[in-house]
């Protein structure tokens, strides 16, 4: 089994070749926990567990990290303004811990209800690494890479051979275009810092001592430290969403190969955008959606999930509530088609080639899930064959369709309300006079109440939509 990864890198799909036979290590930037995370964030964390399980599914053994940043990150990529942390904890009066264990709390729910798995993930903390970021930037400061200012330690740009190279930065254009006074004490624009002093002690919740005096770890430091303790100098895979690509992962290369003088990953992947009105999703421009938001609107974390699966990885989404039912309804339609397939059947042999071809091209899931549906329309296929072949897709696309059968059957024992069983009727009856029209309109206003009719040759059937 052949594997191909778009390479950020090198801008172009590369065949992956792990450092160690049998054995890869992704590194996954993790959430600043001082908000609850938003949908367009948890698509970082659904590609890279696609990617996981393509690779288990390939026979590797991986290890992955996904860290957790609760201090040092700072309102601007330009090492000003305010730490994230401390801004929360003074806003909900409560300590900067706190703040990080709820918001990681509530992230860690977030994966589990889009069957992220996580058994086999580390969640190290930046805030119980600061003995190995305070390590390499002392290393930085003896190779000449690092010089102190009144406010901080700074990594010198300039002293890194191909800065900017993950990004394709023009260097001599940030040069020109830099404006003069926002840190007049960096040697080049692009210098960015390692270690922050507090303004003074005890001004800040989280700070430590360190060669330089009192302070806290920049926030690019902090990922170079916890993927070299945990995945080594040089390991596979680094992941994120392209909005890491011209700061903080241009920063990670640099600070990471000036201290070990050779490369620091093989593969960088990146995945887009979720916009929502032409705009990315952001915190910061005030149009997000969490998961639990979404739940309030009647879409459920698997159907997001499926959602973002229609689509390629490295392609921008437009969010819409319409296409996120949509797929909603997809999805239920999926698990109504084998939820009374028996079991033992075995997976369709060239339809699993197929998948493996698909999945193997660059995780390429739109193909995949194409090739579900052509399962389902195949009348050649036998429906427990079906059911197995799909449930194989699954252990690399991770919906959870057997956890969504198994609660469609208990769903249909659940008693239907009466106004539901009206609905229905009405329905019927306008399928007998022929209304298609107002048909249509009543299996929307069961849809929007909950339920999913399946029209079979032995009539209506009505089931909940999955939740």
């Amino acid at each position: 089994m052949t594997l191909k990864f778009f390479n950020t890198l090198s801008r172009k799909k590369e065949t992956f070749k792990p450092i160690r036979k049998g054995k890869v290590g992704i590194y996954t930037c993790g959430p600043t926990v001082y908000q609850y995370a938003h949908i367009g964030n948890m698509r970082a964390y659904v590609m890279a567990d696609v990617l996981k399980r393509t690779l288990k599914h390939a026979g590797f053994k991986v290890n992955h990290i996904i860290n957790i940043t609760d201090v040092g990150h700072l309102t601007s990529d330009a090492d000003e303004g305010e730490d994230k942390m401390e801004a929360e904890a003074r806003r909900e009066q409560k300590s900067a811990q706190d703040i990080a264990q709820f918001y990681t709390k509530a992230f860690w729910n977030d994966l589990k209800v889009l069957n992220i798995a996580t058994k086999s993930i580390k969640f190290p903390r930046a805030s119980r690494h600061i003995k190995e970021q305070i390590q390499l930037i002392k290393i930085l400061e003896k190779k000449g890479f690092a010089y102190q200012t009144s406010d901080g330690i700074y990594f010198d740009t300039s002293k890194f051979k191909n800065y900017g190279k993950l990004a394709r930065l023009n260097l001599k254009g940030l040069r020109e275009g830099a404006r003069i006074g926002i840190h007049a004490e960096k040697k080049n624009v692009s210098d960015f810092a390692l270690w922050k002093f507090s303004p003074q002690t005890g001004a800040r919740q989280q700070e430590w001592e360190s060669p330089w005096g009192i302070g806290f770890p920049g926030w690019h430091i902090e990922c170079s430290a916890m993927s070299m303790k945990y995945l080594g100098a040089h390991f596979d895979i680094h992941t994120s969403g392209i909005d890491h690509i011209p700061v903080h992962h241009t920063n990670e290369i640099a600070q990471s190969e000036s201290v070990t003088g050779k490369k620091f990953v093989n593969y960088w992947i990146h995945n887009e955008f979720v916009n929502m009105g032409g705009e990315k999703m952001a915190k910061s421009l005030g149009n997000i959606l969490t998961l639990a938001d979404l739940e309030k609107k009647g879409v459920s974390p698997s159907a997001y999930r499926y959602w973002l699966l229609t689509a390629h990885y490295r392609s921008p989404v437009a969010f819409s509530l319409n296409a996120v039912h949509g797929a909603g309804v997809a999805l239920q339609r999926i698990v109504s088609a084998i939820v009374e397939a028996s079991s033992g059947g075995r997976p369709v042999k060239r339809i699993m080639k197929k998948f493996t071809e698909y999945i193997s091209d660059d995780l390429d899931t739109p193909r995949a899930i194409a090739l579900m549906w052509e399962i389902l329309k195949d009348e050649t296929i036998p429906p427990r064959d079906k059911r197995a072949t799909i449930f194989e897709f699954d252990t690399v696309l991770g919906l959870d369709l057997k956890g969504l059968v198994k609660n469609t059957k208990k769903m249909a024992h659940v008693v239907v309300p009466k106004n539901i069983q009206q609905l229905l009727r009405e329905r019927e009856d306008a399928r007998t006079a022929k209304d298609w029209a107002t048909a249509d309109k009543l299996r929307d206003a069961i849809h929007t109440l909950g339920y999913e009719i399946k029209d079979t040759s032995e009539g209506s059937q009505i089931i909940k939509i999955l939740s």
